[in-house]
């Protein structure tokens, strides 16, 4: 399943509600099961960013919703990278012109 590494910042509301994170942590984790999205890890972080997020989804369009509806909330701004493992940028470089 693809993986994905998302950097999360607080936005001004996230902020200001911030007591309420972990609970909407837990809630994002029941939505994104729900989503078909399964979530790895996460992490608050120190520096540029306020979190980081590991999640593996079935497809780019799945994980895309996923973040797309946590962003509408108000309490977040992400972004996205897709990982790639060992095999899977192995089979990429194999296939280079």
């Amino acid at each position: 399943m693809p993986a994905y590494i998302v950097l999360i910042n607080l936005t001004d509301q996230g902020i200001r509600t911030i007591k309420e994170d972990p609970n909407r942590v837990t809630q994002a984790e029941q939505i994104a099961q729900r989503e078909g999205v399964h979530i790895v890890a996460e992490w608050w972080t120190m520096g540029p960013y306020d979190a980081v997020m590991i999640a593996e989804a079935p497809n780019d369009e799945t994980m895309n919703r996923f973040l797309l509806g946590a962003g509408r909330q108000g309490n977040i701004r992400t972004t996205t990278m897709r990982a790639f493992t060992k095999e899977e940028i192995a089979a990429i470089l194999q296939r280079l012109a």
